[in-house]
């Protein structure tokens, strides 16, 4: 409901299972709402959202018998809990989040006994892989009870972390690279991040591989190439990530508006997309009501919530996309999305956005992260009917050679075998 992950790690499951790995995905809080099959289909949700935010405010909750615990962790109960999208924001759950951070020293040590319990009676792994290094506090109890090596994703950590306030966001720096040598090493989704945490959490740059995310292509490898716009065919500009203001909607919409008032696009649209829960409700009638102040509701679309058939239209239905974040990306999963629908991306000069491009040239990137940069991008684009066309076959191309499921899993587990070697 926050970053995404969930996607990135259910494809990569179901592709490691296809190539042969025993691989079980353990969700955690809350039921997985996805766009693919479900991996984790059959599994227990451990750390139930509503008795772990309980056991963060009531010790009489933490000592209250398994049989009520139960309860809370009904499936109805936590799809109920989910649709109200509780306290998912950063800057809301500072203090759970250290105490997550602490593992058995932290109010939800129940919770965590009850997980590696449960695991200590399946096989033993060869690695425990944790989806981020917000759950680095299982770490411990998890080499102990399962006698086994746990490995960690870097996605999405830092922004969380600095968004949260003082003084939730240095005691959970000063807990994460408190964790950092227990762990027997790290994958990151891209060069700029795996640099960047190893230089915060003091870590040894070996010790973190970089495996870039990939998706499945099913949908994406049924459609057809698109000819070069006419000069009186209409364009259409996107935006697909969660509707909040984190992911850069309003730089997008004020682009978009001097777009149009300059008066050399006057047929262009602009398309929203992606998760809108009802916390980012409000959020969205604010930008409708500013694009409707300009004059331009009527050339806007609003798509939220969609299953995996109607993204992948949405992309394709795109002439060029934008997603500019506030927050430095990890990686963007929508970046190679939208390139895999041979739609090019306008991205600023920041996080991991122009390591993609540099690795698909399915893209430009539009230097500073501001509206007028990106729409001087998006101008000059937009007049080249051609080069937007060629952007978007080359990161095509790039997307369905380097940046599918398949290729992901096969480097995930060639990092494993090369973190797993190592003696320390």
């Amino acid at each position: 409901m926050y970053c995404g992950n969930c996607f990135r790690d259910n494809a990569l499951v179901t592709a490691l299972r296809r190539q042969g790995h025993d691989t079980l995905m353990v969700p955690l809080y809350l039921p997985m709402t996805l766009d693919e099959a479900n991996a984790a289909a059959g599994t227990p949700t451990f750390f139930g959202g509503i008795n772990v935010y309980l056991d963060q405010k009531s010790s009489l909750h933490r000592r209250m018998p398994g049989w009520f615990r139960r309860w809370f962790d009904a499936g109805p109960l936590l799809r109920w809990a989910s649709g109200k999208t509780a306290k998912t924001r950063p800057d809301d759950v500072g203090e759970l989040t250290v105490s997550m951070l602490r593992g058995e020293r932290g109010n939800q040590s129940r919770d965590l006994d009850e997980l590696t319990g449960w695991l200590a009676h399946l096989p033993r792994p060869d690695a425990v892989l944790l989806s981020n290094a917000l759950l680095g506090g299982f770490t411990r109890e998890l080499k102990a009870r399962l006698n086994t090596r746990v490995v960690c994703f870097l996605q999405s950590e830092e922004a969380f972390l600095d968004s949260m306030p003082q003084p939730w966001n240095t005691k959970g720096w000063e807990e994460l690279r408190a964790l950092a040598p227990e762990m027997d090493g790290w994958i990151a989704p891209s060069r700029f991040f795996a640099d960047r945490m190893a230089s915060r959490l003091g870590l040894d740059p070996k010790s973190v591989e970089v495996v870039p995310n990939g998706i499945h292509l099913e949908g994406y490898d049924q459609l057809p190439e698109r000819p070069v716009p006419s000069s009186t065919d209409p364009l259409t500009l996107g935006f697909f990530a969660r509707i909040c203001p984190e992911k850069g909607l309003e730089t997008v919409v004020e682009a978009f508006i001097a777009l149009r008032q300059s008066g050399r696009h006057p047929r262009l649209r602009l398309k929203l997309g992606g998760g809108c829960g009802p916390g980012d409700v409000p959020f969205l009638e604010r930008i409708q009501a500013r694009l409707a102040k300009a004059g331009l509701a009527e050339s806007v679309s609003v798509a939220t919530n969609l299953s995996r058939e109607e993204k992948v239209r949405f992309y394709s239905e795109c002439d060029v996309l934008s997603v500019p974040a506030k927050n430095e990306e990890a990686f963007g999963l929508y970046v190679i999305e939208a390139m895999a629908a041979g739609t090019p991306v306008v991205q600023p000069n920041c996080g991991a956005y122009p390591e993609l491009i540099r690795a698909t040239g399915g893209g430009v990137n539009c230097g500073a992260n501001t509206a007028e940069a990106l729409a001087s991008a998006l101008d000059s684009l937009l007049r080249d009917p051609r080069q937007l066309r060629a952007l978007g076959r080359a990161g095509r191309e790039a997307v369905f050679r380097d940046y599918t499921d398949t290729a992901m899993a096969t480097q995930t587990i060639q990092a494993l075998q090369r973190l797993l070697a190592n003696p320390h």
